[in-house]
């Protein structure tokens, strides 16, 4: 009974989930020329359904960055993001929604730097928390933008959208670089799609209302 107790109390170090619920078994890795940097809210890193750490997990060219709790995070966390942002020279974009109420500046598709690498940041959280890190964090609001254009219906059977046109942080960043990347393999959008999809299928097989992230699992 110990044992078995133990046994399911037992982390995935890849995906950091129980291992009962581990979601490696769905990771496809894709190469991409451009960086993905996933700015994730500290509830969100909590969150079971989320896809991020499945995203960062299919990426080896990324990273997940869990923003520290609260709002106002801090000098040392806004010092730790300028040092993210500012270690190449790299072009940092910003993947967000078109709004006015954020004084963002548009990025248009051909905006980008031909020949430059490119950094794609994207805000893993709900709506009313990404509002959360635009203003915890001023440098994001700074970036150029980049808005994906009537993107597909989302295939995010086992979360609840609030939007038609919402769509989970690994949808959203696989068909933004399917538009950013200049020599897109076709393959690599069809591969993370399959990983989301097989994600989605794992969890409903499992039950996600049985579901739990142990509390150390997010650090």
């Amino acid at each position: 009974m110990v044992e078995k107790a133990l046994s399911s109390r037992s982390i995935c170090p890849a995906c950091l989930r129980a291992l009962k619920a581990c979601i490696c078994v769905c990771v496809k890795q894709v190469a991409t020329l451009t960086e993905v940097l996933i700015v994730q809210h500290p509830a969100e890193s909590k969150h079971i359904k989320g896809s991020a750490r499945l995203l960062h997990l299919c990426l080896p060219n990324s990273r997940l960055w869990v923003s520290p709790q609260g709002e106002s995070g801090g000098s040392t966390a806004h010092e730790e993001l300028t040092q993210i942002l500012q270690v190449d020279d790299k072009q940092n974009v910003l993947l967000y929604p078109e709004t006015d109420r954020q004084g963002l500046v548009a990025l248009e598709h051909a905006s980008p730097t031909l020949g430059q690498p490119l950094r794609l940041i994207v805000i893993d959280a709900s709506w009313r928390h990404s509002l959360q890190i635009l203003r915890q964090y001023p440098l994001l609001q700074a970036l150029p933008r980049f808005a994906l254009r009537q993107p597909p219906t989302s295939r995010y059977t086992i979360r609840h959208a609030h939007a038609e046109h919402q769509l989970s942080t690994m949808e959203a960043v696989t068909y933004a670089l399917a538009e950013l990347e200049p020599k897109h393999d076709p393959q690599n959008t069809s591969s993370l799609l399959s990983a989301f999809e097989a994600f989605n299928q794992l969890q409903l097989e499992f039950g996600v209302h049985r579901l739990q992230r142990p509390a150390h699992a997010s650090k």
